[in-house]
């Protein structure tokens, strides 16, 4: 009887094969009420290096803060064609995109409001399981009173937001180890 470790499957090294043909970018196709805005960045892993194989899925209320799902019970609009989710590749240079509208407020699991937040998982070859991180927007003054924020160190917080690039445009790099790792959640 040996007492070594075996090896464990991880994922890939082919999620760009296997999942391509289910790539939604458009989150928030035209006629979808609320700010437009372009989501891009890059996943590195702990050298700085583009991560070419990872798979980003978001899922976000739509502009007046409800989720498109039958167990988002609240009294909000609903948004015809507003799909809630998105899944991008990340190409060669580790880069993704996704086109959106800003997400609305919605209530926390204790009935006060989160600052406008995006869900991400993130998948990729070397990955044991499926990371769980959020972005939010730079410069929101909802960020002041979010208490899922407020639970992260501050100093390890701007990991979590996006920054502005050009008009409509926001800039979320996600780095998977190594200094200035983004901030990942148990779920």
């Amino acid at each position: 009887m040996s007492l070594r470790a075996s090896t464990s499957q991880t994922i890939g090294p082919y999620l760009r094969i296997g999942l391509e043909w289910m790539v939604i970018e458009d989150v928030a196709p035209k006629g979808v009420a609320g700010e437009r805005v372009r989501i891009e960045g890059c996943v590195v892993d702990a050298d700085a290096r583009p991560v070419n194989d990872a798979a980003i899925e978001i899922w976000q209320a739509n502009s007046h803060g409800k989720y498109a799902s039958p167990e988002d019970t609240q009294d909000k609009p609903v948004e015809p064609g507003f799909r809630g989710y998105g899944r991008s590749l990340s190409d060669d240079a580790g880069a993704f995109r996704f086109r959106t509208i800003k997400p609305g407020r919605v209530p926390g699991l204790d009935g006060k409001l989160q600052a406008p937040h995006i869900n991400v998982g993130i998948l990729a070859r070397g990955l044991l399981k499926r990371l769980f991180t959020r972005i939010y927007f730079a410069g929101d003054p909802a960020l002041e009173t979010d208490a899922v924020l407020a639970n992260v160190p501050e100093e390890r917080r701007r990991t979590l937001q996006a920054r502005p690039g050009g008009p409509g445009e926001w800039v979320f790099d996600i780095r998977l180890q190594g200094d200035a790792e983004t901030v990942f959640f148990d779920l």
